[in-house]
Parts: C-alpha cells; sequence; structure tokens
C-alpha cells in the first residue's frame, strides 16, 4: 500500500473501531476491480482485487443471517427462514448498511467508475460490504463479524417480519440468477383470456430459454410476481437439493 491507501485504511479501521492484524486484507476488501484493473496496467503486480473476498463473504453473510433467524426466531418454519434470507441477503439491505457504515467513502475505483457514480451504485455497495466482512471474518474471526453485525442484520429481519420491508420475488429472483448465473430472468406473455375487466395474463418466466415460473393474474404485472414467485421457490429448492439450474451447469 502507499500512504494514501494505508491512511484510507487506517481511517475505516477508527470508524469500526477495530485492528486488523493484516491491514493488506482490509485493503483488498476495498478495491474495486476497475482500480485493481488501472493500478495492473500501471504496472502493480502485487494489487487484488476484492473478487475472491467477496465470495467468500457471501457465505459469511448467509451464515450470519441464518444463525440469528435459528438463534432469535424459534417460531419461524424452513420455509419463512428462507424467504426472509433472501430479503435481508438482498442487494437492496447489503447497500443499506453500507451507507450506514459511510463505506463508499473508502472505496478504492478506477477513474471511469468514480466519474459514474460508483461510490454511491448498489452493486458496488453491497460486493463491498460482503468483502470487508470476509475480510474480518479471516483476520479477526466469526466472533468479531457478529458483534459487529449482528444487531444489524437482525434490525432489517424484524423490518421484513413486521411488513416495513415487504419480500419482493422478481427482485429475489433477479438477484440469484445474477449473482449466480450472470443472467437475468426472461418474462414472456404466453396469452391473454376474457375481455375489459374480466381479462387474464398468463406469463412464464425463463432463464437461458428454459421456463422456471408460470403465474396467472388480472393483470400482466400480477401474472409476473406470481411466475418469480414460482421460480423462486424452486431455485431455492433446487440449490437445498444441490441440483442448481440444470440448464446452467458448467457455466
Amino acid at each position: 500500500m502507499n500512504d494514501i491507501e494505508r491512511k484510507i485504511v487506517e481511517d475505516l479501521q477508527n470508524r469500526l473501531n477495530i485492528t486488523f492484524f493484516k491491514e493488506e486484507l482490509l485493503f483488498e476488501a476495498l478495491v474495486h476491480t476497475s482500480y485493481y484493473n488501472e493500478q495492473r496496467q500501471s504496472g502493480r503486480v502485487e494489487i487484488r482485487s476484492n473478487e475472491r473476498l467477496e465470495f467468500l463473504g457471501d457465505a459469511v453473510v448467509d451464515l450470519l443471517i441464518c444463525e440469528i433467524l435459528y438463534k432469535e426466531y424459534p417460531d419461524l418454519d424452513e420455509g419463512m427462514m428462507a424467504k426472509i434470507k433472501a430479503a435481508v441477503a438482498s442487494e437492496e439491505v447489503l447497500s443499506d448498511i453500507a451507507r450506514s457504515l459511510k463505506l463508499g467513502s473508502f472505496l478504492f475505483l478506477g477513474k471511469g467508475e468514480e466519474k459514474s457514480g460508483g461510490r454511491m451504485r448498489n452493486s458496488i455497495l453491497a460486493d463491498t460490504l460482503e468483502s470487508l466482512i470476509a475480510a474480518i471474518y479471516m483476520d479477526l474471526g466469526y466472533e468479531k463479524v457478529k458483534e459487529l453485525f449482528w444487531e444489524r442484520f437482525r434490525f432489517y429481519i424484524n423490518e421484513v417480519l413486521e411488513g416495513r420491508k415487504l419480500f419482493d420475488y422478481k427482485t429475489a429472483l433477479q438477484e440469484i440468477t445474477q449473482k449466480r448465473y450472470h443472467v437475468i430472468p426472461e418474462y414472456a406473455l404466453i396469452k391473454t383470456e376474457g375481455k375489459g375487466h374480466d381479462k387474464v395474463f398468463f406469463v412464464e418466466v425463463r432463464v437461458k430459454g428454459e421456463t422456471y415460473g408460470k403465474g396467472i393474474g388480472k393483470s400482466k404485472k400480477e401474472a409476473e410476481k406470481k411466475a418469480a414467485k414460482e421460480a423462486y421457490e424452486k431455485l431455492v429448492r433446487d440449490r437445498e437439493d444441490n441440483t442448481g439450474f440444470p440448464s446452467l451447469r458448467g457455466m
């Protein structure tokens, strides 16, 4: 790290009231791919982006949310726990938490990403939060992660349970297909029946051309939501069975 980078890393530690044994790991958590690419092009070979930490952090966040749900909400069944976890592990919530920490101020971005508003972009903030959590996990342990983030995630769990943050199946489906398979779901209107106020819409949602959910509603939007719900729940079941999307194997 150069002096400017080291100062930013120290400032973040002060903000979080933690001290890393390996500050390089925290620095890595803050390095967006755009900054990494610029630095590599300038001949800096030792720098690493936060993508690997983000991968680990995704799992640590899931573990933390699941532990909170299991220990503090004993009356929730497995299906409800899965839905709440998906809502709380969403890009929207993770970016909210990142903003509460002012994490965008500590990011290392490339010049182009900086100009395009990357510091405030939900996807970048959410990914960086996951990277930060992974770095804390690796350097300071899981107990420190719980100390720093247990109450933050529990707050959002309560928001979902009390209806202030509603579960959006279309958003959840898109996030999980983008994150796991780098594709977005496509909605197709198959047919309509009836006329006027009695009109009914039939919609399918597809991933890589394969149908994963069907919905029927009095509006196209309602039908899409029902199709997304069916597809999302199928995807969750498949993941629990370690099957995933059959058509996406080997991607």
